[in-house]
């Protein structure tokens, strides 16, 4: 394949959408979040943290203070699509992510996620 068709065979090639965990290995913190492209949160989320431009400012200073050997970016669960072209994951990634939330609770002292608002 030359590179324009290898291009649109990565572009065409369905990504992976699901729920992701970035998990702090010294104290079991977590921040959870849900993507309809897994690969490019978990480096997103990496890069974020790696530049010091991480929403999250709490989540950033244990970065800074632990280094990136304490942290572990996890896909928790994935979302198989149906073979529909209309399909919208967007309610189906918001209840496996409520799903995981109420599972761990990272929240407050156990995690960097915010709670979710009521009706969210």
């Amino acid at each position: 394949m030359n590179r324009r068709e290898l291009t649109r065979a990565y572009r065409d090639t369905p990504r992976p959408m699901g729920v992701y965990r970035v998990r702090n290995t010294t104290d079991g913190r977590s921040l959870v979040g849900r993507s309809v492209d897994l690969p490019a949160i978990l480096n997103r989320q990496l890069a974020q943290l790696r530049l010091g431009v991480h929403p999250s400012a709490e989540l950033q200073r244990d970065w800074n203070a632990l280094g990136p050997d304490a942290f572990a970016f996890e896909v928790l669960d994935t979302l198989e699509p149906p073979e529909r072209s209309d399909y919208d994951p967007s309610g189906d990634l918001r209840v496996l992510e409520a799903l995981w939330l109420e599972r761990l609770e990272p929240f407050g002292e156990r995690g960097y996620t915010p709670r979710p608002r009521p009706g969210s």
